[in-house]
Formats: structure tokens, sequence, C-alpha cells
């Protein structure tokens, strides 16, 4: 599909935004976690569960939404799963207690899965190979300005007002993406789209079966479940360990988002030069080994200024990753992108979600429960990508 300059811009900030869904739901908010422990009077594990519940919410819509989308085209999910957001974003506004926050956190991350998988399925119909792989990291780059604004957002609005204004900023950027969405023109023509809902449905068994499909599932689950850890657990770490307060955390956790974006430009420039399955790799290695010097650090009790660059190089990976892994698994796929991006998005949050609450099992001043899920993830992980995903590219 050819696109003018203009709506190039269009379409890579308005799917950044919609990509960003899953860091403006956690990341704005962070600051505010031992805030709302002490509110709620309940226990790290607990407050935890609040990321937790939204990951399940986005992971299970995405499965939902990504069929939906095939079937119905990419506009019409977007506009519902818009106005639930906002809906139930309100609803955290108004909670009073842990379990109605909890369920509307719930129904906020199914909600805002919409806009999650459809980004990504958007961008199969209009982009195909090395041009998939750009717009990926494009995306990837809009999507790193999330984690760089959010908490610092959240921190300074803990200033004036308490967790819940927080949550306020985040119904209007819900009205900002639906009034987006309105504007936002098809990209999945009539004749394009899945005959039926059930045929969309019946696409799972078909893409699971597939093994090369199956390994980057596989592979996102693990990572993406060690890079969730650090997510949960790093407010803690850092307020409670290092007893940093949460504007200067959100700066730190700012500054990481920054390293995000960074490199989030790299798959953008080498696409059509270096193998997308070797940048893959390499970004694996990187975590991993990043991930077990991040362990030591901890266990050995260094101080910050140590800290610091290792958890920087660590996580910063996650944008080459990320776009790698999704180009490389949609590329094989045509009108399947909705679905097929549905079960990654799946896979990328369903493990994480549940390991979430488990960081903070031996308390709120211990970092070595983080630090041994994310090893576990990036080492599962790498190993999928040596069984199941390289030997194809051998083949080619």
């Amino acid at each position: 599909m050819s696109m003018s300059e203009s709506t190039r811009l269009w379409l890579t900030v308005f799917l950044g935004m919609m990509t960003a869904m899953a860091p403006l739901s956690t990341d704005m908010y962070l600051p505010s976690l031992p805030v709302m422990q002490a509110d709620f009077g309940i226990s790290a594990s607990m407050v935890q569960l609040t990321l937790t519940m939204t990951m399940l919410g986005m992971a299970l819509g995405q499965i939902f939404a990504g069929p939906v989308s095939d079937y119905y085209g990419r506009k019409k999910p977007l506009i519902i799963g818009m106005v639930a957001f906002t809906a139930a974003t309100f609803g955290c506004v108004l909670a009073e207690n842990i379990m109605a926050f909890l369920c509307f956190r719930f129904v906020m991350g199914f909600a805002g899965a919409s806009g999650i998988v459809v980004a990504k399925a958007i961008a199969r119909d209009v982009c195909e190979g090395p041009e998939l792989t750009r717009f990926f990291a494009m995306l990837m780059m809009v999507n790193g300005l999330a984690p760089i604004i959010a908490p610092v957002i959240g921190g300074q609005i803990l200033l004036f007002t308490t967790w819940r204004g927080v949550f306020v900023t985040l119904v209007a950027i819900g009205f900002v993406l639906l009034l987006a969405t309105l504007v936002y023109k098809e990209t999945l023509s009539p004749e394009k789209r899945l005959a039926g809902i059930r045929a969309s449905f019946a696409k799972f068994p078909q893409l699971l079966k597939n093994r090369y499909f199956l390994g980057h599932c596989l592979l996102q689950c693990f990572v993406f479940g060690g890079f969730f850890a650090y997510l949960s657990g790093s407010s803690f770490v850092f307020q409670n360990i290092f007893q940093v307060s949460p504007q200067v955390y959100s700066l730190i956790f700012g500054g990481i988002g920054g390293g995000l974006l960074v490199a989030g430009a790299l798959p953008a420039r080498l696409a059509g030069r270096v193998p997308d399955e070797k940048m893959l790799q390499t970004a694996m290695l990187i975590s991993f080994f990043g991930s077990v010097l991040l362990f030591v650090g901890f266990w050995f009790e260094v101080g910050l200024a140590v800290i610091l660059p290792i958890l920087f190089f660590t996580i910063t990976p996650l944008s080459v990753l990320g776009a790698s892994s999704f180009s490389l698994a949609l590329s094989r796929q045509g009108k399947n992108a909705g679905t097929a991006s549905a079960l990654l998005g799946f896979s990328s949050m369903i493990l994480g979600g549940c390991m979430m609450p488990l960081v903070g099992i031996a308390g709120e001043h211990t970092a070595i429960p983080m630090c041994v899920m994310m090893i576990a993830g990036y080492g599962l992980g790498y190993i999928i990508y040596l069984l199941m995903i390289a030997p194809e590219h051998r083949k080619d």
C-alpha cells in the first residue's frame, strides 16, 4: 500500500499513541504505588496486583480484539475500545476500595488492548518486508516516549494531588485517543477481511501449529515476563532500597525510557542491511547478561551509581527485540495480521501479568526476586530463539 509522507507521519503518530496504551496505563502511576499501598492499607504484593489485573486484561483483550478486527475492520473495534477504556479509567478515579479498583483496572486493560493489537495489525496492512521493520521501529520510538513522559507526569502530579489525579489525567488521554480514532481512515478494505468471525478465531490453532510463529510467541512471553518483573518492582526498589523520592524515581524511570527510545531507532536504520534475526539475537544476549550483572550487583549491595548503568543496558535492548520479533513473526502473515498480532500481544503480557505480584513476595526492601525473574525470562527467551527461530533462518 503506497502512502504519502503526510499519511505516513499521521499513521506513525496515531499508531504510536495506540501502542503506548500499555505504558500509559502502567508507567504513569508507578510512582504512586507506595502511596496507594498506604492509602488502601494493603501489602506490596496486593498493590502490584493492580498492575497484574491490567496486564491480564490487556492479554485477554488482545485475544478478542485481534480476530474481531480481521472480520469487522480496524476502526470499529478501536472506537468501542477507547470508549470503554475511558469509562473504566474514570471508574478507577472513583474507586473507594481495592477490590473495585482491581475490577476497573482489568476492564481498563481489556478495553485498551484494542489499541495495542489493532495498531500492529494496521502496520501490517500498510507495510511489508524491510519497510514493515522500519515502521515497527518508528512505532517503538514513538511508543518509547511514553515510558519517559508518563512516570515524570505521574510523579509531578503527586506534588499537587493524590494518586487519583493520575487517573484523571489518564481519562483525558483516553478521550484524546478516542478523537484520534474517529479521524482515522480504515486500512482494511472489506474484500481483504475474513469471511466470518468464526474463521477469525479458528486461525488461533492454525497459527500455533506453526513452529516458527509459536517460537516468537514463547520468546516474547518469557522476555516480556522478565521486563514486567522490572516494571512492577522498580518503584519499590528505588524508593525503599535507595530511598529516592517519587519525583526522582520518575526521572530515573524516564531516563531508562529514553534509552528505549534511542534504541528504537536502530532497527529503522539497520533494516535491509542487518538481518532482523541478528538484531533479535544480539538484543537478547545483551539483556540476559545485563540481568545477571544486575543480580550480582544487588546481591553484593552495590550503590545506585553502579546499579543504574547496568539496569539501563539491560532494559534498553527491548526496543530492538520487540521491533525485530514482531516484524519477523508478522511478515509471514497476510490477512491474519490481526489474529497473529493478538497472539503475540497476549504472549508478551500474560506471563508478566501473572508474575508481577511475586516480585514483592519477599517484601518491598529486596530486589532479588525481581532479578531472578529477569534472568529466567531473558534466559528462557534465548533458548527458544536457538531452538525454534534460528533454525528457520538457517534454511533461508
